[in-house]
């Protein structure tokens, strides 16, 4: 994935202090909907494209790269302020465009749109995205079933750019409302201590270890990559201590970079936070955000459990140490730098379960508990010098990521529009259901090679929308509970992270440790066996995510689970007999995927 705009150098002197300025409007704004009440749809997320453009078309540029990005940001910003200003009169057009200057001025957020996204993300999206609205403008071309009735141009970009549907939409409010709001909360925590409070408490705890470093790097992965939501900027952060803690231990570099890109990539599927797939799933399937993070804890659970067990396979295989005991943290450090994290995670969960406010209020108030944790660090001295020097780092960083989240999102919008204007998400789900002969589990297998497919280059969460769009409803219709159908997808729109060709994570990982991709990420995938099959495992034994109706199956059922995936890991890690192997796969094949 390219990161480019995202990733550049900051600016110094004036500029620095303009894009600061605005990143601080952007973090006000987020936070100020939290508590500004009702404030109209064609308003906030309007004004969300405002504050996601500059980031992506302008923001390291150089060039006839800025120039070009300067000239679509004044187009687009324009457009969409327009559209605030005249939302009451557009409410009474019912996404029908009247003249040429609406009909320019559509085509115009539509095309900003597509080219901010390939800038933020490379070409996959955008090309998906422009093929769909190319379907929705001829499709009526297109013979037999999979052709439709046609819509007037006027009907069809309106209902992309004027209404509250595709731009405008339920992703996009998801995006303006909730997933910002987290973002700048991860990005306060790691301005200060929290990073750091992460990897000690895991080097405190899993340091002494067999295979310590390793392990050190699965829990400071997990606790971070579920504020981060990205598998990559994950390897990036840990992997940059943990990469060369194991490569001082003498770990096979295939092994080190493997656990990185594993342990990184399992964050987004680690409650509480979920990156941003969480907050999606929350208004796709209407679930609250409780009962989603109760369904995916115990999976995401038995997902680092079978990564530890394959870690501890290696271990005993390379004879790999734990943590030199002066590499592990003093017990002093490790207990002032943890308050940095689990006093926001603390208002955060007391905000959603004992005051019974929003995911995103709480999740605010937390931001305000992050912004006074960072007058002060490990040495316990206040320091206004360096609370500045963080805050900017913090609203710097919370500007550029809730704007490379935001054109991912408006981009997926528009195919998600495209599939309900013109029905084509009937007709894959259709095609879905006849192809696989009504069976449930051919779906499962067509379902998990689209999302591989889908999720080459395409960041999870837009991997996971648009595929859940047209591959949900058929997995519904044959028996599956919506909030299941939905986790499933999820999951294996993760695939890609580790699996070749494309495995974002893996690269990354391979780069930092100076090792052959390939073989990274062969080591990847059999650490990240669980990915594989616990989505299989969630349907064969859906009990696993029902934590709040049947508590006890839930944990009976992850037990089963557990047990199989020990038994698979042990068998593709350790080299013993192939008959002893082959007894241990055939018996966790049969733990993970048999019925309760």
């Amino acid at each position: 994935m390219s990161l480019t705009s995202t990733d550049s150098p900051a600016p110094a002197g004036l500029a620095r202090v303009i894009w600061a300025s605005f990143a601080l409007a952007s973090v006000v704004f987020h936070l100020g909907l939290v508590f500004s009440g009702l404030v109209p749809n064609l308003v906030s997320r309007p004004m969300h494209l405002v504050f996601v453009l500059p980031w992506v078309l302008i923001w390291g540029r150089q060039g006839v790269s800025l120039w070009s990005g300067v000239v679509l940001t004044v187009l687009g910003v324009g457009a969409a302020l327009w559209i605030v200003v005249n939302r009451e009169m557009l409410g009474d057009q019912y996404g029908f465009l009247e003249g040429n200057f609406q009909v320019a001025l559509a085509a115009v957020l539509v095309l900003v749109v597509l080219e901010a996204a390939r800038r933020s993300i490379g070409w996959p999206l955008p090309v998906v995205a422009a093929i769909a609205l190319l379907y929705g403008l001829y499709g009526q071309h297109i013979p037999g079933r999979f052709g439709h009735a046609g819509t007037p141009l006027a009907s069809f970009l309106g209902t992309m750019t004027i209404s509250e549907g595709a731009l405008w939409g339920t992703l996009t409010a998801v995006s303006v409302n909730v997933v910002a709001v987290f973002v700048i909360f991860g990005a306060v925590l790691n301005a200060g201590e929290a990073g750091q409070g992460f990897m000690n408490v895991a080097s405190a705890a899993a340091g002494r270890l067999r295979g310590g470093a390793a392990k050190v790097s699965v829990l400071s992965s997990a606790l971070f990559g579920s504020i981060s939501g990205s598998a990559s900027a994950n390897v990036a952060s840990t992997g940059a201590i943990t990469l060369p803690a194991m490569d001082r231990l003498g770990y096979p570099k295939r092994i080190a970079g493997a656990v990185e890109a594993v342990a990184s990539s399992g964050g987004q599927i680690m409650p509480p936070l979920m990156g941003a797939g969480a907050f999606v799933m929350v208004e796709l399937t209407g679930v609250p955000y409780t009962g989603i993070m109760a369904a995916a804890t115990l999976p995401a659970l038995l997902y680092f459990w079978a990564v530890w067990i394959g870690i501890d396979g290696y271990a005993r295989r390379f004879d790999l140490r734990g943590l030199r005991a002066e590499d592990r943290p003093a017990r002093r450090d490790v207990v002032v730098t943890s308050a940095f994290f689990l006093v926001p995670f603390f208002i955060l969960l007391w905000g959603m379960f004992g005051l019974g406010v929003t995911p995103q209020y709480a999740a605010s108030l937390s931001v305000f508990a992050g912004i006074a944790l960072l007058l002060t660090g490990n040495d316990l001295k206040l320091d206004l010098k360096r609370f500045f020097d963080r805050a900017e780092t913090a609203v710097l960083t919370a500007g550029r990521q809730v704007a490379l989240i935001g054109s991912i999102i408006f981009c997926a919008s528009l195919v998600i529009g495209v599939l309900g204007v013109t029905g084509l998400g009937v007709k894959i789900t259709s095609l879905i259901l006849s192809a696989s002969g009504g069976m449930l589990w051919p779906s499962l297998l067509l379902t998990a090679f689209a999302c591989l497919i889908l999720g080459m280059e395409v960041p999870t969460t837009a991997a996971y929308v648009i595929c859940v769009s047209v591959a949900g409803p058929a997995l519904i219709e044959l028996g599956m509970d919506p909030l299941q159908a939905h986790l499933f997808v999820f999951w294996y729109a993760l695939l890609s992270t580790i699996t070749p060709p494309v495995c974002g994570a893996v690269f990354i990982a391979a780069g930092m440790i100076g090792e052959n991709w390939l073989r990274v990420a062969l080591t990847a995938m059999t650490l990240g066996v669980g990915l594989y099959l616990i989505p299989l495992g969630m349907v064969a034994a859906p009990q696993v995510t029902q934590m709040i109706e049947t508590p006890v199956m839930a944990i009976v059922a992850a037990l089963k689970i557990g047990a199989g995936l020990a038994a698979i890991s042990f068998a593709l890690v350790r080299r013993k007999s192939l008959a002893l192997r082959g007894a241990a796969m055939a018996g966790g094949a049969v733990l993970v995927l048999w019925p309760l």
